[in-house]
């Protein structure tokens, strides 16, 4: 049985389109650039902002990130940022009495954001405002921490398996692999993938059969 389901953010519940694009337009480059050259860093295990620093070799992104917000430039999300399943399938396991929470690595201000969008989650949270990022250990004890259930009937559901599905597994949670969005394709037929999910979905939907 699962009590509580636990989500990540982007390409789970948010299209991360509008992240890469505002930072490619702040940078003064193409934005297929700047998105070939993520995908490019992060099929290599690295860090996706080893991208901004391909095309801006020593630029201070914590500095850069702060100048944008200076600007007026900085983060912002609405309504299309979300992906059509995430309202009907949060709602539809809230119905059926299911804890929802959502966290993953985001910022402070992406945690204010999402708040602010009223989506149908008991609790939004982000990496910035606990201090701690996936896949350390320490942030899927502060997920098991905020479930209010036991890890065995916790399942987070995210699309990046070296952030989500495999830490998620070692630290006892259940583990739902979701194919969407560049990650989630590319690695969704990868033998550590099939290893460390239970359940690999197409969709936020797929959860309520799950639960049941």
């Amino acid at each position: 049985m699962i009590d509580t389901v636990v989500l990540d953010v982007g390409e789970t519940i948010l299209h991360d389109d509008r992240y890469w694009a505002s930072w490619a337009d702040w940078l003064g480059v193409s934005r297929h650039t700047l998105s070939a050259l993520v995908g490019a860093v992060v099929a290599q295990g690295m860090d996706n902002a080893e991208a901004v620093r391909l095309l801006r070799p020593g630029l201070d992104i914590a500095a850069e990130y702060r100048a944008r917000e200076a600007a007026g430039r900085g983060e912002h999300l609405d309504e299309t940022d979300l992906y059509d399943d995430v309202r009907p399938a949060l709602g539809a396991l809230r119905r059926a009495g299911v804890r929802v929470v959502i966290a993953g690595n985001q910022t402070v201000r992406a945690g204010e954001l999402l708040r602010a969008l009223k989506l149908p989650a008991d609790l939004v949270v982000t990496s910035g405002e606990w201090g701690v990022a996936k896949p350390q250990p320490e942030f899927f004890q502060r997920v098991i921490d905020v479930a209010e259930a036991p890890a065995g009937r916790t399942l987070y559901v995210g699309d990046h398996p070296a952030n989500d599905s495999i830490p998620a597994k070692a630290a006892g949670l259940r583990t739902a692999h979701l194919r969407r969005g560049p990650w989630g394709n590319l690695w969704a037929d990868a033998p550590e993938t099939i290893a460390a999910a239970e359940w690999r979905i197409d969709g936020l939907m797929d959860l309520i059969s799950i639960v049941r």
